[in-house]
């Protein structure tokens, strides 16, 4: 599969002044930014830092961010699934996981996630991948956002529908031990056939509800 990386660089006017949002972002060049104190939701900012590098670095990896200055406040990655989960099971070259999107808490409300992940798809970058993202209730930061389980959940939803990104059903465990929890889907204009099928089987591995 041809991993389509085309960088864009646009600045946006927020309430919290002018920045950047830019990608897919190289290694060497995310490497000399600074991470903001408050990107911790997965990890400590360094060592979230590190693992941005190390997934840009990747032949099919791409990190989206948004910066103040040279100090990032928001991204979005982009990579093959974890081989310990079950969509990496059909072992489909151009399934793309769409996976952690934060924003530090001063600059939520910006609009940043949303650019983020259009700017991933521009020019067709992702017309020949399926890409997914797993949402999962217990991921959310709902007190620092003061939404409830289903607020958020529609937050989410707004935000994958910007990008063509659909609800999907799966029989997945994760998924199912929670209504709130979901599975959004986009597949590229460009995606055989094949690939949508064995994407399919991997969905629903209880022949059963396939």
């Amino acid at each position: 599969m041809e991993h389509r990386k085309i960088y864009h660089c646009v600045r946006v006017t927020t309430p919290k002044g002018e920045l950047i949002v830019e990608g897919p972002v190289p290694p060497e060049k995310l490497a000399g930014y600074a991470m903001h104190p408050k990107l911790d939701a997965f990890r400590r900012p360094a060592e979230q830092h590190a693992a941005l590098v190390e997934i840009a670095g990747l032949p099919e990896g791409r990190i989206i961010v948004a910066r103040d200055g040279q100090t990032i406040v928001g991204y979005v990655t982009f990579h093959y699934p974890d081989e310990l989960e079950r969509w990496s099971a059909g072992g489909l070259e151009d399934l793309i996981e769409l996976g952690a999107i934060e924003v530090a808490d001063d600059y939520r409300s910006c609009g940043l996630g949303k650019r983020m992940i259009r700017l991933a798809f521009e020019d067709g970058q992702l017309e020949n991948a399926i890409v997914f993202t797993t949402e999962y209730y217990w991921h959310w930061d709902l007190e620092g956002s003061g939404l409830n389980v289903w607020q958020y959940r529609e937050m989410m939803e707004r935000l994958m529908k910007s990008v063509d990104m659909v609800w999907h059903a799966t029989d997945d465990p994760e998924i199912c031990a929670h209504p709130a929890n979901c599975l959004m889907v986009r597949i590229g204009k460009e995606v055989p056939l094949e690939s949508i099928e064995r994407f399919d089987r991997v969905r629903f591995q209880r022949r059963i509800m396939y």
